[in-house]
């Protein structure tokens, strides 16, 4: 514990490093949520509270539609509609100022975990440190498209974070994951999913079953309250990923999305059967690296990895799905000493700032560069997941040894 001389050192520090982060979140917060256009205001944010509306109202919940011109559907499981229900305790554009306020606050959170190692070094100026950091991530493309579109992606990674980087309060060490933050964040958005695998992989089998027994709890309970909504969702509108959208646009940067832009049609053999490869193949290096990670008691990169794999593998994953980005150059920068580690961590920083998959866009609409060019550019938010993949097999997790005794899962779980 801290005695109060170090918390009242830090305390200045602290708010001046949130002073930071308001202060770089301001201008991009009054751009989307003052001077954008009303038309295109908050429209995920307008998703999940019509969503909650259908649910108080008895609409069918996935018969719903935002006004126009956008019209857009409400995609995720029944449950993500309960907890959408405090969209309604207030009007609209109060409730898009203070989910924009609840993201920042959720960047600031998650830049202190996944860069912790970086941040100790600034003693007790560490908050100024953690602001300054957050004040940059909230430029991030992801990061800005979510406060663009008032999007659920800093919730959900916040949510995985928590639960797998816990740490025991009788002795700090790290145990692994509990499971719950894990199944809150997948009963809302399927993709954390993933962590299921993982966890599958690595034998932890208490927190596997923890994890999916939660889901299914909540998952039981929207059934049981919204019946006719619940078997559309799992038996018709879950099976249709153009619900969400045009997949073969520049935004889906899955590798689904990427071989929709330059494979077989989607409808042939051939695209399932490359499809499928893919995802194997992706499974295949990331569940070894995971497992690694979680070996050597480097929670923020196993969260990292998984992050990475679900974001590669889901039939849908849109720009502002690369919120675990943030998490993959805390867990590459680590320490900052390594110069190597601080280079590859501000490089990835600088890719997710700029806006390269548009890019890539436009020069296929001209002429100037090779179509080949062209794609490469405008898929680079899957060209930078793997290679986040690979930074983190060779610059963090192939330098450090792995200890030689493997302790039995359950046995690092209760301690004994």
């Amino acid at each position: 514990m801290e005695n109060a001389g170090t918390l009242r050192q830090r305390a200045p520090w602290l708010g001046i490093g949130v002073l930071v982060l308001a202060g770089s979140a301001f201008p991009l917060a009054w751009h989307y949520l003052v001077s954008y256009p009303r038309e295109n205001w908050q429209v995920d944010l307008e998703v999940y509270r019509e969503g909650a509306r259908a649910v108080v109202s008895g609409f069918p919940l996935y018969d719903v539609r935002t006004v126009q011109p956008q019209f857009l559907p409400f995609t995720y499981p029944p449950f993500a509609a309960f907890t959408a229900l405090p969209l309604l305790i207030a009007p609209f554009a109060v409730m898009g100022w203070a989910w924009t306020v609840l993201q920042c606050a959720l960047l600031w959170w998650t830049v202190g975990i996944a860069f912790r190692p970086f941040l100790r070094r600034f003693g007790h100026r560490a908050g100024l440190a953690q602001g300054v950091l957050a004040a940059g991530g909230v430029w991030l493309l992801p990061v800005s498209d979510g406060v663009r579109f008032g999007q659920v992606n800093a919730v959900i990674v916040a949510l995985c974070l928590w639960d797998v980087t816990r740490r025991s309060r009788e002795d700090g060490s790290w145990q692994g994951g509990s499971g719950v933050g894990v199944a809150l964040a997948a009963a809302v958005k399927l993709t954390p999913g993933v962590f299921w695998l993982h966890w599958a992989f690595t034998r932890r089998w208490k927190v596997l079953i923890t994890s999916i027994g939660a889901a299914a709890l909540v998952t039981v309970a929207s059934w049981l309250l919204l019946p006719p909504a619940s078997a559309t969702y799992w038996t018709d509108a879950l099976l249709d990923p153009e619900r969400l959208g045009p997949n073969g646009g520049t935004s889906n940067q899955s590798l689904r999305g990427v071989l929709l832009r330059i494979g077989p049609d989607q409808d042939s053999l051939l695209f399932t059967a490359i499809n499928l490869l893919l995802v194997v193949a992706v499974l295949a290096a990331a569940l070894p690296l995971a497992r690694r990670f979680d070996r050597l008691g480097e929670p923020v990169a196993v969260v990292a990895v998984v992050g990475m794999t679900a974001y590669l593998i889901s039939p849908v994953s849109w720009v502002h799905h690369m919120h675990w980005g943030v998490v993959v150059i805390g867990a590459v920068l680590g320490d900052g000493r390594d110069l190597r580690r601080a280079a590859v961590a501000l490089a990835g920083a600088v890719l997710l700032w700029i806006r390269m998959p548009w890019w890539g866009a436009n020069l296929l609409a001209g002429d100037e560069v090779p179509n080949a060019l062209a794609r490469v550019v405008q898929n680079s938010y899957s060209w930078w997941a793997l290679l986040a993949l690979l930074a983190l097999w060779l610059l963090v997790a192939r330098r450090q040894p792995v200890p030689d005794a493997e302790p039995e899962p359950e046995a690092v779980l209760t301690g004994r």
